[in-house]
């Protein structure tokens, strides 16, 4: 007989709440820890309260945890919503937004975002998730970029690619944090990043109809 549709539920309900507590203490193991070295499956499976099988079970690996707390980390900073910004007719107008939506990001949990990216130096398990994760920045950079450089006569000394690893490093937490400082939110620093990103574009005209041509 299979199992009652309610106890299927119940089910999964736990085994859902098993996850949020995992990924909950992971979240809080990083905001707390003294080192990095605290970082392990063995200390957040205590801080769960759960056992080290669990962790693995539900998981698969240490990797599996920091892809699971980045996902939550995303949903949190709103990031769902960064598919729209590609909707966006004007390719300049959806860069800036982009920028925008990444200072949300970042700012959604900075102290978090911080160990993170210094433990992904020191961890190659982290440096994994975490590399993966800027991959899909510059892929949505590459992409505007592209639009913006259909449209556009090319004077400026950059090429496209270049102009992506500009962009790829402005956008990044490290830019944010730095510039946003101890005194400021990562939000804060939006305008400022937007003008040297439009300066990485400075020459790139926007061409009229009939001469725009692919650069970089």
């Amino acid at each position: 007989m299979s199992p009652r549709p309610y106890d299927l539920g119940r089910r999964r309900d736990l085994i859902d709440e098993t996850r949020r507590r995992v990924i909950d203490a992971a979240r809080a193991l990083l905001a707390e820890s003294t080192t990095y070295t605290d970082f392990t499956v063995d200390a957040v499976a205590r801080r769960a309260d759960v056992a080290r099988a669990t962790v693995y079970y539900q998981f698969g690996s240490k990797t599996g945890v920091l892809e699971a707390l980045c996902d939550s980390l995303a949903e949190a900073g709103q990031m769902s919503e960064l598919a729209s910004i590609f909707t966006e007719p004007d390719p300049r107008q959806a860069l800036r937004a982009f920028i925008a939506a990444f200072a949300h990001f970042w700012a959604s949990d900075r102290l978090v975002m911080r160990r993170l990216r210094a433990l992904a130096a020191l961890d190659p398990d982290v440096a994994i998730v975490i590399e993966a994760r800027d991959e899909r920045n510059r892929t949505g950079l590459q992409i505007l970029v592209d639009r913006i450089a259909k449209q556009s006569n090319a004077t400026s000394p950059l090429d496209g690619a270049t102009v992506v690893q500009v962009l790829h490093t402005l956008t990044s937490f490290e830019t944010f944090d730095s510039l946003a400082g101890a005194t400021q939110e990562p939000t804060e620093v939006v305008p400022l990043v937007v003008e040297l990103a439009e300066a990485a574009l400075a020459g790139w005209r926007v061409a009229p109809p009939g001469q725009r041509e692919r650069v970089g």
